[in-house]
């Protein structure tokens, strides 16, 4: 699977660019099959950083990279998918623990 079409590339914002928005677009969640961890991808660098919401062991904003969602493989090799479901939805509307 394709973690970044084209298609979200020209969707996702660059960087910074929402910094003023009291409450962005997650534009785009990756997902660990094997665990609890979402990311919600509300910014691109146009290369590989994205910004955007992490739920993992906890809530938080930052940065994560595309080459590290890539690279990360869990039991049996399996990869961290897009939500291919997922529609652009404001960050207060996530849920932050799954």
């Amino acid at each position: 699977m394709e973690l970044l079409t084209d298609e979200l590339r020209l969707l996702l914002p660059p960087m910074r660019a929402t910094e003023s928005e009291q409450d962005p677009l997650a534009i785009v969640k990756y997902f660990t099959p094997w665990t609890s961890w979402t990311w919600y991808a509300t910014e691109f660098d146009g290369e590989d950083l994205f910004f955007g919401l992490v739920v993992g062991f906890e809530a938080e904003l930052g940065y994560f990279s595309l080459s590290e969602l890539r690279d990360a493989r869990g039991p049996a090799g399996l990869r961290i998918e897009r939500d291919l479901y997922f529609t652009a939805t404001p960050l207060s509307k996530l849920p932050t623990r799954e």
